[in-house]
């Protein structure tokens, strides 16, 4: 009988862009239904209710853009200078690096002249790639990316806020609060299941996280609007 080979299914190329759609939806869903709602138990006005809202909506989309680049740019400047840093010590002393990497293959488990050999067609082919990923860890689904950071995190927590803006608008002014706060933490229980699945985590412990946390930011700026009686 042929043996059926079947394709993994990794996950790693993710990383990137799922961590940052998932925290912009989040931020977008946990931030607009808490302030709609701290402004609603202020009670206040439902065009002004309504304003809050698009202005969080505004402001979050930027902050998250902005916040995104500068912290992923960060990032990609550390991999640069070190990858600078590592080409300078290839052109200074590329024995001593080719030891280097041959140590590394001997800690993961190869013999020592296996582990020679491995070093010496590596660096032959490209040793700045050979020791970029195992020296320094860096690898292709993990690079930085400033911009589709920003992108993604922009867009996503647009998303997320325009649905309790949404809810908000189509709700009974009398029946506002509840209808912003159950809504929203359906749409948080379905992200984090979304994101769980996506990510190969159970869907429910995902859902049941990114709940727990969007019903205690909700619940907080709802208190903190009917205490002090104003538009947070």
């Amino acid at each position: 009988m042929k043996e059926i080979k079947t394709r993994e299914r990794h996950r790693g190329n993710r990383i990137g862009w799922l961590r940052a759609g998932v925290l912009g939806a989040n931020d977008g869903i946990v931030s607009t239904a808490s302030l709609i709602v701290g402004v609603a138990a202020a009670h206040v006005g439902s065009s002004d209710v309504l304003v809050a809202g698009i202005a969080g909506l505004v402001a979050g989309s930027m902050s998250m853009a902005a916040g995104e680049y500068v912290s992923v740019s960060s990032q990609a400047d550390i991999e640069r200078a070190d990858l600078d840093l590592e080409r300078r010590e290839l052109e200074a002393d590329a024995l001593g690096e080719h030891a280097e990497l041959a140590a590394i293959y001997v800690k993961r488990g190869l013999t020592p002249p296996l582990a020679h050999e491995v070093a010496t067609q590596l660096m032959a082919h490209d040793a700045l790639g050979a020791h970029s990923r195992d020296e320094l860890g860096f690898s292709e689904a993990l690079k930085a990316r400033p911009i589709q950071a920003a992108f993604a995190s922009a867009a996503t927590f647009a998303v997320g806020a325009a649905l309790p803006i949404l809810a908000a608008i189509i709700s009974p002014a009398t029946w506002l609060i509840p209808v912003v706060t159950v809504t929203s933490l359906i749409f948080l229980g379905c992200l984090g299941a979304l994101a769980a699945r996506v990510g190969g985590a159970p869907p429910l412990a995902g859902a049941i996280r990114v709940t727990f946390w969007g019903a205690l930011a909700m619940g907080l700026t709802a208190g903190a609007g009917a205490l002090f009686g104003v538009a947070l």
